[in-house]
């Protein structure tokens, strides 16, 4: 089954999905890992892993797409791919729609941000126009005709112009198409509770521990009406913490082994025992072991 259509199977449940964020190829393949049924290339810490940068629309499309394509290839679950604002007018939009679906992704997130755009639990955000937003919306949906992806509508609206406005785009972006709504930071439980009421079709809840979305438990997303919970930071936070940690043992040269995996385990998991199954099967491969 394809990417997308995994995607489309998960949605069709009554159920929350727990979506851990990943960064990387090697991020993407933990998830999987761990039992996850699909994951999302969260913005935010792709820019921090890549180029060492916030997430303030430094990246290129090209960077992006390329990172994105490679999370594809180490992983067979559904990842969404963060197509930002589009990178430029409708048509734009379209190239990156297309894009994403050629790197492997089975859905593509589209906002309605002022470019350069900022990461939703950050201060300074702008949203386009509704003209503008709708056109970006529209023209991702007629991409998708073209490419098997799923369509993520995002608003930024709350922040700027409430919360009836963000509902109001919601609604319109699933007027045009949407396959999955997400309404990014409400403030409080009674807000996630009206956007998952007043809204069609599978909603998108976005955790940011420390950030403005209250953090609820699972069950509580779930039965708010959320089909989707994504953790964008959870792992960059925790892998930046261990690093620390680890760094600062290292430097005052104070036992480091109880925070490090075992070496075992961590050549399996990057795939050293499956690429050596699979090459003992050709006489030249052996010698690499």
């Amino acid at each position: 089954m394809s990417q997308p259509n995994q995607l489309r199977a998960l949605l069709r449940t009554e159920r929350l999905h727990v979506m851990p964020c990943c960064f990387d190829a090697l991020s993407a393949k933990m998830i999987e890992q761990e039992g996850f049924g699909l994951t999302f290339m969260s913005g935010f810490a792709t820019s921090a892993s890549r180029i060492g940068a916030p997430d303030l629309g430094l990246m290129s499309y090209g960077e992006v797409v390329d990172q994105a394509r490679n999370i594809c290839d180490a992983t067979s679950i559904p990842v969404i791919g963060d197509g930002d604002t589009g990178y430029g007018n409708a048509m734009n939009v379209r190239r990156t729609v297309a894009g994403f679906s050629r790197a492997g992704c089975a859905a593509v997130m589209i906002e309605d941000q002022v470019a350069p755009k900022r990461c939703g639990h950050t201060p300074g955000k702008e949203v386009v126009g509704r003209d503008e937003a709708f056109d970006r919306i529209k023209a991702a949906v007629d991409a998708r005709a073209d490419d098997d992806i799923l369509i993520l509508a995002r608003t930024d609206a709350r922040h700027q112009h409430g919360l009836s406005e963000a509902i109001d785009r919601a609604a319109k972006f699933a007027e045009l198409g949407a396959d999955i709504l997400f309404v990014e930071a409400p403030k409080t439980v009674e807000e996630m509770r009206r956007v998952c009421s007043e809204l069609p079709g599978p909603k998108m809840a976005n955790i940011v521990e420390g950030g403005e979305t209250p953090n609820l438990s699972h069950d509580e997303l779930r039965d708010i009406g959320y089909a989707i919970a994504a953790y964008p930071l959870t792992l960059m936070a925790a892998a930046m913490k261990a690093m620390s940690g680890a760094l600062h043992a290292l430097h005052d040269d104070t036992d480091r082994a109880p925070m490090l995996m075992d070496f075992a385990e961590l050549r399996d998991r990057i795939g050293f025992n499956d690429y050596y199954t699979v090459s003992s099967a050709y006489e030249t491969s052996k010698r690499d072991h």
